[in-house]
């Protein structure tokens, strides 16, 4: 059996430019240090190093992994970490030339030295670190861990399989692929939204499920906020120039507002053509990637690098399509869209070091047009037929970051999913399921061998694509 997933495994909280690249790295060096601790050997160490392996290392400048590794070691929390202290906890490592392991003992640290890239992969999977602590006798202990998209981290013994199996028998309505899911509305005559409450309340309360649904919510809309309000250069070296800020001032005018919430009320107010509308799910979705990409909070949904395209079309439908909408709705989007993913995640991959971009702007495209069917009246079949649609013209989409940075051309393809997404939905509401000649369990192990048949060179090394033919001398 599958392990068990909840929407708050797929949509969580942290700091970016990557899920796969940065959050990852970052929760296994907090797993890390958390054996160490088991072991008793924290208070013991002399030194550490780490070696990243494959995509990790062939990309992971550009992605902030190193940055990434010492701020897991020195024990911040991702969720939580004040952003201003990122760029003072980093300097005085590099400054000083040592760490404060776990916030709790220094030693000698040499970023340059101790942070090996090994551009040879490892078996299990492309993204690969292997954590050295050498003890003050001598003694070596080794730990290495995968981070394989989204910001999961495994190990490859799974070591926890059997308790999330466990985990997983505690939902009432266990779901590995989309057409069980349907069974389960069909037999309960529930929504999407409704099985998967069930599911999230047999692992917590119902007032838990809605806090953090909530939290999740208002950490996307002051993302939207943060980005529409910023402007400049973003950091990394190819000059790319923030578009969100210009074009929600061309958008907004002089409108009087003080707050995410307030704004969120402006822009209800503003003109609604096709065009006004496209501008501004693409702003949404502009403004999130480059928070993102500055080193900001953002939603891992299902990834950092696609992280813009599931709140824009959250947006959208909150300031476009029903002005009416408040918490109920925003709820019952997380929830549809978390689920989508979890049976992308269970039947193929959310990680473009395995499955290219398909596994990351498709699957977010895929998990909005579902939300966001439901939300507009579809059927449970329609609903899965809308993220059906959205994958299926995601299909071989690469991922080639040009620098290894989250930048070009991966910031624009957040726009592109977005409208895809609102795109799918539509056509799905307009559809007779009936009629439908691709379920969706087809498409998600139709992308799955696509990502095994794809070049690695397409699968986030920067080694092919855009990432060669446009160097960082162009830009």
């Amino acid at each position: 059996m599958e392990e068990c997933i909840s929407v708050f495994d797929m949509l969580k909280i942290g700091v970016g430019p990557s899920s796969s690249h940065t959050l990852g790295p970052w929760r296994a060096a907090e797993r890390f240090l958390s054996e160490l601790r088991t072991e008793n050997l924290l208070q013991q160490i002399d030194k550490v190093s780490v070696d990243l392996y494959g995509s990790l290392s062939l990309t992971g400048k550009g992605h902030a992994t190193d940055l990434a590794v010492m701020l897991g070691l020195s024990g911040q929390d991702p969720e939580y970490i004040p952003i201003e202290n990122i760029d003072v906890i980093i300097k005085s490592i590099q400054s000083k030339s040592e760490i404060k392991l776990g916030n709790e003992i220094t030693i000698s640290f040499d970023f340059a030295k101790d942070i090996i890239f090994n551009k040879n992969f490892l078996d299990y999977h492309a993204n690969a670190l292997t954590f050295t602590a050498q003890m003050n006798d001598k003694s070596i202990y080794k730990s290495t861990f995968y981070s394989i998209g989204g910001g999961f981290v495994v190990k490859e013994e799974r070591i926890n399989a059997k308790a999330k199996t466990q985990i997983k028998c505690a939902f009432p309505y266990p779901i590995d692929k989309a057409s069980e899911l349907l069974d389960y509305c069909k037999k309960e005559s529930k929504s999407i939204s409704e099985i998967v409450y069930e599911n999230e309340k047999s692992m917590r309360g119902e007032t838990a499920i809605s806090f953090e649904l909530i939290r999740i919510w208002s950490t996307m809309l002051e993302c939207m906020y943060i980005g529409c309000h910023s402007e400049g250069i973003l950091p990394g070296g190819l000059n790319v120039r923030r578009r969100a800020f210009d074009m929600h001032q061309n958008l907004i005018g002089l409108a009087n507002y003080n707050s995410p919430q307030t704004w969120l009320e402006e822009i209800r107010k503003t003109e609604v053509k096709f065009r006004q509308i496209l501008k501004w799910v693409s702003c949404f979705a502009l403004a999130v990637n480059e928070v993102n990409a500055a080193l900001g909070r953002v939603v891992t949904a299902p990834t950092n690098g696609s992280a813009g395209v599931i709140p824009a079309v959250l947006m959208y439908y909150l300031v476009i399509e029903n002005h009416a909408a408040g918490e109920k709705e925003i709820k019952q989007f997380l929830l549809v869209a978390g689920e989508i993913g979890s049976i992308f995640k269970k039947g193929s991959t959310i990680s473009a070091a395995m499955g290219g971009c398909q596994a990351e702007i498709g699957v977010s495209s895929s998990m909005a047009a579902a939300a966001l069917c439901e939300l507009m009246g579809g059927t449970p079949e329609q609903v899965l037929m809308a993220a059906e649609i959205a994958m299926e013209h995601h299909l071989g989409l690469t991922c080639d970051p040009i620098g290894g940075l989250v930048q070009i051309p991966c910031i624009e393809r957040n726009t592109m999913g977005a409208i895809k997404a609102i795109n799918a939905a539509e056509l799905a509401l307009e559809t007779d399921p009936k009629n439908a000649k691709v379920p969706l369990d087809k498409v998600i192990d139709t992308m799955w061998q696509t990502a095994k048949d794809m070049n690695n060179k397409y699968k986030e090394t920067s080694e092919g694509g855009l990432a060669i033919a446009v160097n960082m001398a162009d830009c």
